[in-house]
């Protein structure tokens, strides 16, 4: 491999971290929208944001993506590439995040919300200071996992000629015909990006659970998770979690 073929991988690298950041931050938006008016009193808040959830989980991200940046020109609407791939990932993965942000709160126990009244808080005095700071950590490892498949969505990307990774390592393969080098290299570039998002995933769920006194235990493996003893099964409990 020569270094113009590993700047063109670290090219589409920057340009992937770029569209996964940007679609992320559009997917974080949608789901916290869209899954607080999941649990609206209003039915008809309630219905429309399902409608939301249902159009977005069963349709495909890659039409949409094409919809964007081929038809939606028909009427009107020029996007650049980067931000077709961005709306198309933001809106169908917001959709499946909103879903993780509706079960985490309705989980958040009926006594905090009573107390909460009790206290004389406003519903948003109640969100804000009782049901987000515990609906939070529960939120952060199905939002990782998801974050990690909206990275490996960004490949999608490539066919709207963006210059991603995928995109470049086609361009590295066509040129010299390395087929087996060239995507055995991008392989591990992605899986170096998710690797380093979920450590940096699990120190956020860390301090997010700090926050509200359930520090995690300590002795965490780098590619495991240490379930509570009450979790591990009858023998743990007898044990104390001990070996």
């Amino acid at each position: 491999m020569t270094g113009a073929l590993w700047e063109l991988f670290f090219k589409g690298l920057w340009i992937t971290i770029q569209l996964m950041v940007y679609s992320a931050a559009l997917a974080a938006a949608v789901a916290f929208g869209i899954g607080l008016a999941r649990t609206s009193r209003l039915k008809t808040v309630r219905f429309l944001s399902g409608v939301y959830v249902e159009f977005f989980r069963g349709t495909s991200a890659l039409v949409l993506m094409f919809w964007l940046f081929f038809a939606l020109p028909l009427l009107g609407w020029q996007l650049v590439g980067i931000w077709a791939g961005t709306l198309a990932l933001g809106l169908s993965y917001g959709a499946y995040g909103s879903e993780i942000v509706r079960g985490a709160i309705q989980a958040v126990a009926p006594a905090q919300r009573e107390a909460a009244i009790a206290l004389s808080f406003s519903p948003w005095q109640r969100l804000q200071k009782v049901i987000l700071p515990q609906a939070v950590p529960e939120m952060m490892p199905p939002f990782n996992n998801l974050l990690i498949e909206l990275l490996k969505g960004t490949a999608l990307a490539s066919l709207l000629s963006i210059g991603e990774l995928t995109f470049q390592a086609k361009l590295a393969r066509l040129s010299t015909g390395q087929s087996a080098q060239v995507y055995g290299i991008i392989l591990v570039l992605y899986f170096v990006v998710a690797f380093v998002m979920t450590r940096i995933m699990r120190v956020l769920e860390r301090r997010a659970k700090a926050s509200i006194g359930r520090a995690v235990p300590k002795g965490e493996g780098w590619f495991s998770r240490k379930l509570p003893v009450e979790k591990q099964g009858p023998e743990a409990l007898a044990t104390g979690g001990k070996p």
